[in-house]
């Protein structure tokens, strides 16, 4: 085993054991205090009850999945270049801040339903929600990445005569990886909350849709389960961001591991 492997899996040893011990207390607690199964379901209950219905709990995962993957996805494609845009120009970035703070400002709860009224019940809603709650986040700290650059590294580049497509491309980009993938890490968890979020208002699948046909008929075991589902998803996709960073760029996750000890 790699030493670096080696010492990620001793790093992650206290959370797993937290996560079991939390469990442990969460099954005792519930047989000791005899709560009822439809007010806190006890760990087994919930094993029991996704056991028992895996294949359609299955199904409305991959249902959210795809909804969380293209939301996020489209947050990407659109965060990005417009990050740029606006570290490009303080005209531009005043011009576009304020609408991008009124649009975060809007209640995602409240939007739901407007956009169903427009787009019809389908797919298109839930996307764009989605892509409206991991949108921002992922705007800010790529824009903080890419303004961020130490000023002699930029007259460096103007002493090089470096154009200002060759600074954005070679110096600030960059430099602000470590930012763009803190704000990927943010918007990926996000994602899911957004998937959710739309789902509870206007959808006929997904774990949102569980959720709330669960409770509906006091199936609160399965509501847990599709809660915990959906825990896993945000952790996976977390992990997922913090790996493709490792393998495309190594330097990034050193830099900001360095950068808490730096402050």
């Amino acid at each position: 085993m790699r030493p670096e492997r080696k010492a990620r899996l001793i790093a992650s040893m206290p959370a797993w054991i937290a996560t079991m011990s939390l469990f442990l207390i969460w099954e005792i607690s519930v047989h000791v205090f005899q709560i009822r199964e439809f007010i806190l379901p006890a760990p087994s209950a919930i094993w029991t009850a996704c056991v028992a219905v895996w294949p359609n709990l299955l199904s409305h995962s991959l249902a959210t999945l795809g909804t969380v993957m293209m939301g996020f996805l489209a947050s990407v494609a659109i965060s990005l270049p417009l990050a740029m845009l606006i570290a490009s120009s303080p005209t531009i970035s005043a011009a576009i801040y304020p609408l991008l703070v009124i649009t975060q400002s809007i209640p995602k709860v409240a939007l739901a339903p407007i956009l169903i009224v427009a787009l019809g019940a389908n797919e298109m809603p839930r996307i764009i929600v989605t892509f409206l709650v991991a949108f921002f986040p992922l705007v800010v700290s790529s824009v903080a990445g890419l303004l961020a650059v130490p000023p002699e590294l930029l007259e460096l580049g103007r002493a090089c005569r470096a154009g200002r497509m060759q600074e954005l491309l070679r110096i600030r980009l960059p430099f602000a990886i470590p930012f763009v993938f803190g704000g990927l890490k943010v918007a990926a968890a996000l994602s899911v909350v957004g998937a959710v979020v739309a789902e509870f208002v206007g959808a006929d699948a997904g774990l949102g849709y569980l959720i709330q046909t669960s409770m509906a008929f006091f199936r609160t075991p399965l509501a847990f389960g599709a809660v915990v589902v959906l825990a896993i998803m945000g952790i996976a996709l977390f992990q997922a961001v913090a790996l493709a960073e490792r393998l495309l760029f190594p330097w990034s996750s050193s830099v900001e591991a360095a950068s808490p000890a730096a402050s």
